[in-house]
């Protein structure tokens, strides 16, 4: 196995000691025509000013210039690149068309884009920032995208889309306006990792995705936070929804996912949705102010949760369904703020189990109308019937090992977002 490595250093020899740093300076057609006479390898570093777009590179480069501007003319992508390791860093980009059908962009990493690399760019005003269209390997970091706000929510585009890029990382970026922070379809094994969003859509959006790890992200502002969809084997990790207005963390149709330690706080509409999502583990994640803890539907099975926090939602869990659910798992359960119980022994777990719903707020949920009649004495005894004889229950969540603390659930202490 030694051999063909040797052989292919050898080979790389010539072209490393040819590749050359070329100073450029703006020019009408400067950038064009620097990308056509560099060779393989050199490094192009552009002097303060603007350059026109749209460009290609088809060669490995690298593009570098701390105060240099590459400029579109308002149509089609601006830098588009389909060679192999190729290199962008500390460059403005603008100026991108506004034809979602064509994927006008700042950025196109194109099939054969391999092992491109993204560093410190930053991206603005463009339909899309970046699009990984077929690269493999590639590597977005530190750059900052401001799409368009100033299109119909239909019309925007997202600050990185994602589609058949397996390898990809995309770390410690900040993305802001636009549709959707991340959109990721069809494309499996990635990592997005420490990057915030904001005045978006959804900040993160997968579909059909497969293996990704979501990590140490922050979504703030958002419509939406962190939406899996049509997605398997997640991994998803110490994430923050941060006043978000309608789901923090939305999963549907997605399996064999583990949520461990993320954070909803000042949540809106529900903290998280679970619809027919199966095998996935819930842990150590701490949800918070939003009128729906947990909403869970649509037949989703063999879901585990233990060690969450439900702290002052309006309503903790929303489960219409005839079926018992058990949420603990190993004599432990989960923290909610609601629950009044003794915990004589001191195990750290309350000595009553925990059901969240009855079967008037099953009533209320698909009869809207009811809500008229709850101060009705008929009801409130209903509703008193079951709190003293749960046996008259038909079903539901119940979690028979409740805590009594919400330490250790949420983001580490130590935890430090951007």
């Amino acid at each position: 196995m030694r051999f063909p490595v040797l052989a292919t250093l050898i080979a790389l020899l010539p072209l490393a000691a040819q590749a050359e740093r070329i100073d450029v300076r703006p020019g009408p057609g400067a950038l064009a025509g620097a990308i056509a006479a560099a060779r393989p390898g050199d490094t192009l570093m552009l002097s303060q000013g603007r350059y026109a777009g749209p460009v290609v590179i088809d060669k490995p480069l690298e593009l570098k210039g701390a105060s240099a501007r590459i400029e579109g003319p308002g149509e089609g992508s601006v830098v588009t690149v389909t060679a192999p390791d190729v290199a962008i860093r500390d460059i403005t980009i603008t100026g991108a068309g506004a034809r979602l059908s064509e994927l006008d962009s700042g950025i196109r990493l194109m099939q054969g884009a391999d092992r491109a690399r993204i560093e410190g760019v930053t991206l603005t005003g463009n339909l899309i920032g970046i699009d990984v269209h077929g690269a493999r390997d590639a590597t977005i970091r530190g750059t900052v995208i401001e799409g368009r706000n100033d299109l119909r929510v239909a019309e925007r585009g997202p600050g990185i889309y994602v589609w058949n890029a397996p390898g990809l990382t995309v770390e410690d970026n900040r993305i802001s306006k636009g549709r959707d922070g991340v959109f990721v379809t069809t494309s499996n094994d990635a990592a997005y990792r420490r990057n915030s969003f904001s005045e978006l859509r959804f900040a993160f959006h997968s579909m059909y995705a497969n293996r990704i790890v979501v990590a140490d992200n922050v979504s703030r502002g958002n419509d939406m936070g962190f939406a899996f969809m049509y997605s398997t084997q997640l991994t998803v990790e110490r994430n923050l929804s941060e006043g978000d207005a309608n789901h923090g963390f939305f999963m549907n149709f997605a399996n064999k996912a583990s949520l461990r330690h993320n954070e909803v706080r000042a949540g809106g509409e529900k903290c998280l949705f679970i619809y027919n999502s199966n095998h996935n583990s819930f842990t150590a994640n701490r949800l918070e102010g939003c009128g729906i803890g947990v909403h869970f539907t649509a037949g989703s099975q063999d879901n585990v949760l233990t060690g969450n926090a439900f702290l002052g939602n309006r309503t903790q869990v929303k489960y219409v369904g005839t079926r018992w659910l058990e949420w603990s798992d190993g004599g432990r359960g989960n923290y909610w703020s609601d629950h009044v119980a003794f915990d004589v022994n001191g195990d750290g777990r309350a000595d009553s189990p925990y059901r969240p719903n009855d079967t008037i707020d099953r009533l209320v949920w698909s009869q809207p109308a009811a809500k008229l009649l709850m101060g009705a004495p008929a009801m409130q005894l209903i509703r008193w019937s079951q709190s003293r004889f749960p046996g008259l229950l038909p079903g539901g969540v119940i979690d028979s090992h409740p805590l009594v603390s919400a330490e250790g659930a949420g983001l580490p202490a130590t935890e430090d977002h951007p």
